[in-house]
């Protein structure tokens, strides 16, 4: 359960939430800080530290981190922290390699092996290369990213910035053994690795089977989109039929119907089963799908293909109606309708493949041919192999992979000590109490009224004039400047001690959102009702004292309105109120171990501690 009282320390932790909804636990505001102070490359290696790839999660990373930022509760609309991310990239320094992680002089003797140069493989050679490890990647392709590389378009990820992101990682000394593909995992086990790690993604496209799939020139026109935006990128394809219908509405069907615009479509139309309320793929990926003229059809779903001549011209559909029944969802078909269309692409989804993983090593499948993976571990059922990314639990985003490697990458080095895999260094958390106040903090603590910064994009007869024109330009640096000064220091908490206060009520008088109340006790409920301004957000606790010492009434804060703007702390005679910076300490396989010292470059941050 979460704390109930304010001078308990986890409270710090339910406040923070921009950094507990990351995967990877991103310092959110320490790098936005930087950022406002314009060190971009601080910045830049700050957040290099969870994320690894800023550049690529600038862009493309579907930003669990915003829907929990407190800004959303305010106006709607959370810190642009993805985008702000991209500005750390683009605007750091050129040449960051003294900065970056290096391999030490004399090895430790272990070798892993890294199956995929995706994501995930690629974080585990970052946290265990500094740490002695010889790590030898084997990637089937010429070119290291995996599906960063091979399924998010050159629009939306250049090729510049995959390149760079990735050689800061293989130049710390990994072996990549480029064009080499594994088919017996076996065999490979058999060359006595000390640890194994399985990050070869899900680079199976699933199939539609129904009527006409099979007929006619279907083979041409009628592609798995996940196979055909490789295709695009290695460029066996360089055109499309005018006409194209996209099958589902995730974040791969928005890439290949964008990809379809630039390859010769006209009419381009994404179906989706659902209405929008239920589709997978992210708001602002719609967002961009439209503003380049896709039609999004909703709420049908596919039931033949029809040819003429042998001609594929257009896909039948039924109608849906959906209604809530005994609280789940069912459709029934209202009729039926054809839509004419000359190529067809299905993005229905992603499954694993793993013909080469033999069924006789002591790895357990289950019923979807699926690895046993323990969550926490990341370890499969055979002791010292490892899973992540998409190969362990199907298709997730970029930032979940980039964590799963983390997470090996600590098991992996427990693997190697002899050590219990289930020993994990423990999260912790540095509060420094030090009366902030009004004029003490880092950068601007006023609340700032802008709206969110609006993405500026390549215009339409441009980026489509070449499949590589990246679309977003960034924000630039008075956008920037807005953008950072929205965010409403989560990390600088309220923190109260009772027996400080002699109840003058001066913060609440001060409070510009009301959102300190002082009353006699009771329980939540009661509570809530008795408060300065109403407490609508029923997800959100409220954080109650102790009793007072002078009335043993009860302090009541309800954080979903807090600013944090100081004016407490401030106002305040006795410093019962005390404005406390948090900052979220992160283990890594390269920090914390007892055996081996932190090899992180040590650098200076904001608040004057080493990171």
């Amino acid at each position: 359960m979460p704390p109930t009282n304010v001078s308990d320390p986890r409270y710090y932790h339910k406040v923070v939430d921009c950094q507990w909804a990351c995967p990877a636990h991103t310092n959110v505001p320490e790098y936005l800080r930087l950022i406002a102070q314009g060190q971009y490359t601080d910045s830049y290696m700050l957040n290099r530290e969870s994320n690894v790839f800023p550049g690529i999660l600038g862009r493309t990373c579907d930003r669990p981190c915003e829907p929990a930022c407190r800004r959303g509760r305010v106006d709607g609309k959370p810190v642009a922290i993805c985008r702000l991310k991209r500005v750390a990239s683009d605007l750091r320094d050129d040449d960051i390699s003294a900065l970056l992680p290096t391999a030490p002089a004399v090895k430790n003797g272990k070798r892993i092996a890294l199956i995929g140069a995706g994501p995930a493989s690629l974080t585990v050679a970052n946290d265990l290369i500094p740490l002695g490890y010889d790590v030898v990647i084997f990637e089937k392709y010429k070119q290291a990213g995996g599906l960063m590389r091979f399924n998010i378009p050159a629009f939306r990820l250049p090729a510049s910035v995959l390149d760079e992101e990735t050689a800061n990682i293989i130049d710390m000394g990994a072996d990549v053994r480029y064009g080499t593909n594994i088919s017996s995992l076996k065999s490979l086990l058999a060359e006595n690795y000390d640890a194994v790690f399985v990050g070869s993604g899900a680079p199976k496209g699933k199939e539609l089977e129904i009527p006409g799939r099979r007929e006619g020139n279907s083979k041409d026109v009628i592609h798995i989109g996940i196979e055909w935006l490789g295709s695009v990128h290695f460029g066996h394809i360089e055109k499309i039929e005018k006409r194209v219908l996209i099958i589902g509405v995730g974040n791969t069907a928005m890439d290949c119907c964008r990809t379809s615009k630039r390859l010769g479509a006209t009419d381009v139309k994404v179906i989706a089963r659902r209405s929008r309320p239920h589709f997978k793929a992210s708001p602002w990926e719609l967002e961009d799908a439209e503003e380049e003229q896709v039609e999004i059809v909703e709420n049908h779903a596919p039931k033949t293909f029809i040819y003429e001549n042998g001609k594929l011209v257009g896909m039948e559909f039924e109608q849906l109606e959906w209604s809530d029944a005994d609280g789940k969802q069912k459709s029934r078909v209202t009729g039926t309708v054809v839509i004419p269309c000359d190529a067809v692409i299905l993005a229905i989804g992603q499954d694993n493949a793993f013909p080469w993983i033999e069924r006789d090593i002591g790895i357990e499948f289950d019923k979807w041919e699926m690895p046993t993976v323990d969550k926490a571990t990341m370890e499969s059922t055979r002791k010292g192999v490892f899973f992540g990314g998409d190969s362990a639990w199907g298709p997730q985003n970029i930032i979940w992979a980039v964590e799963h490697g983390h997470q090996a990458a600590i098991s992996i080095h427990q693997h190697c000590e002899s050590k219990p895999l289930q020993d994990r260094p423990p999260y912790g958390m540095n509060l420094v109490s030090s009366k902030v106040g009004m004029n003490g903090w880092m950068y601007s603590n006023d609340y700032n009224p802008s709206p969110r910064a609006k993405m500026t994009h390549e215009e339409l007869v441009k980026r489509f004039s070449a499949v590589n024109v990246e679309v977003e330009l960034g924000f630039t640096p008075e956008q920037t400047a807005r953008e950072v000064q929205r965010c409403l220091n989560c990390d600088i908490e309220t923190h109260f001690e009772e027996k400080l206060c002699i109840e003058c009520d001066a913060c609440v008088d001060i409070c510009p959102e009301n959102c300190i109340t002082i009353a006699p006790a009771g329980d939540e409920a009661d509570l809530r009702t008795r408060l300065s301004a109403p407490a609508t957000n029923m997800s959100q606790e409220i954080f109650v004292s102790d009793g007072l010492p002078q009335t043993k009434r009860v302090m009541v804060k309800d954080e979903d309105l807090c600013l944090h703007c100081g004016l407490c702390a401030e106002r305040c005679p006795t410093a019962a109120w005390d404005m406390r910076k948090f900052e979220l300490v992160i283990p890594y396989a390269f920090a914390g171990t007892d055996k081996t010292e932190d090899r992180r470059p040590k650098t200076e941050t904001a608040s004057g501690g080493i990171r």
